[in-house]
């Protein structure tokens, strides 16, 4: 049989246990209860503000002269002189003397065509006489009519035949004599010269290029759909080029002038041609266009009236997610008339100062609750009436 001493020793030690348990248990603090967490998304907004606009249709294309020109040598010879402005970049006038060919050939020829003016004006003078004599003759000897041989009209037309002759050989010695000047057509600027001093050109060598500097043109492409935008398919429009100059950007105005009425069958595209005064300001004192700069081109369109500008990738299936007055979700549908860009510009659909949601939503459903981050810290600040310190020792309170 079990002694005493045996039977209270484990009983001690459980009670022993219970007893440090309890204590341990009753040092404990009790868990804090947590506040309730929201979980109203949290979203931010932009205001929607429809105001008139003007439609704007964007091109480019690369800065070309009006007219260019290929001078080359209607007749032969030595140059035997050289404009000092006949370089590559030179400016020159209209009529501005370029390069001269050898002329002696030529004056001698004119010599020669006057030589034979002359003396075909002394022949038909001449055979005028004679027939006036043959006609008298003719008279006194009988009265039966004259032949014509017997008046001598041919040999009279033959004599004016070689008047006529004589004179457009003059006009050709002339021509020819004027052509061994090289003139400018218009002014210009020289794109290249390929004549040096003491070289020989025969007709039709080529002697150098110039580009007009009076207008420039610029060909700027544009989408059919895009036309809808232009009053009068364009015509008259004012556009606004943009481009670089001297590591600058600089714009220039011109005036579409034309449409080249195809559209090309490699692009499909319709091209408008936008004509610009002046370019390198030798006129007037603006900003160079040179020949050859590649420009961003802006034409201005038709009136869209009232429209709001929308971020492209807020719009889905035509729906456009919005905040109500009471924060609601409200899908709303809208009316686009444009894509611009990764924007689009829409006529109706949308009230005026209604507020678009522009973040995205993990699991948007139509009427949820949705907040503000100004609502979320307005919730966190202390109430109007309790001064800091006294939050603080309310914080410490706890």
């Amino acid at each position: 049989m079990a002694t005493a001493k045996q039977i209270i020793l484990p009983i001690g030690i459980i009670g022993v246990g219970v007893l440090i348990t309890g204590l341990l248990v009753s040092m404990q603090k009790p868990p804090e209860e947590k506040p309730p967490v929201d979980n109203t998304p949290l979203v931010s907004v932009e205001t929607i503000n429809y105001k008139p606009m003007k439609f704007t249709v964007s091109s480019y294309g690369v800065v070309n002269a009006k007219y260019h020109t290929e001078l080359v040598a209607q007749v032969s010879g030595e140059i035997t002189y050289l404009s000092d402005s006949f370089v590559k970049g030179g400016f020159i006038k209209k009529g501005d003397v370029l390069a001269r060919i050898d002329p002696s050939d030529y004056e001698s020829a004119l010599l020669d065509a006057q030589a034979n003016l002359a003396s075909a004006k002394a022949t038909l003078v001449q055979e005028k006489a004679n027939a006036q004599v043959a006609e008298r003759e003719w008279a006194e000897i009988t009265d039966s009519k004259p032949s014509d041989l017997s008046l001598r009209k041919p040999q009279l037309a033959q004599e004016i035949a070689k008047l006529k002759s004589a004179e457009a050989g003059l006009l050709r010695a002339q021509r020819n004599l004027e052509r061994a000047i090289i003139r400018a057509p218009y002014d210009a600027l020289i794109g290249s010269r390929n004549i040096g001093l003491g070289a020989y050109v025969s007709n039709g060598s080529p002697i150098g290029l110039v580009y007009s500097t009076d207008k420039a043109e610029v060909r700027l492409p544009l989408a059919d759909k895009e036309m809808q935008y232009l009053d009068r398919k364009g015509a008259n429009a004012k556009v606004t080029l943009v481009g670089n100059f001297a590591g600058e950007k600089q714009e220039w105005v011109g005036t579409i002038v034309r449409s080249e009425g195809v559209i090309d069958s490699k692009s499909r595209m319709t091209y408008l041609v936008a004509e610009i005064d002046d370019p390198y300001g030798l006129k007037k004192d603006h900003k160079e266009l040179r020949y050859g700069t590649y420009v961003t081109a802006h034409i201005g369109g038709t009136h869209a009236g009232q429209v709001a500008v929308v971020p492209r990738h807020l719009i889905v299936n035509g729906l456009v997610a919005t905040m109500d007055s009471d924060k609601k979700l409200r899908y709303l549908p809208v009316n686009i008339i444009r894509q611009d860009g990764s924007n689009v510009i829409i006529s109706s659909g949308l009230e005026d100062g209604m507020n678009i949601i522009t973040s995205a939503l993990d699991y948007p459903v139509e009427g949820m609750t949705v907040a503000l981050p100004q609502d979320k810290i307005l919730q966190t600040e202390p109430e109007v009436g309790v001064d800091s310190d006294t939050a603080i020792a309310m914080d410490d309170k706890e």
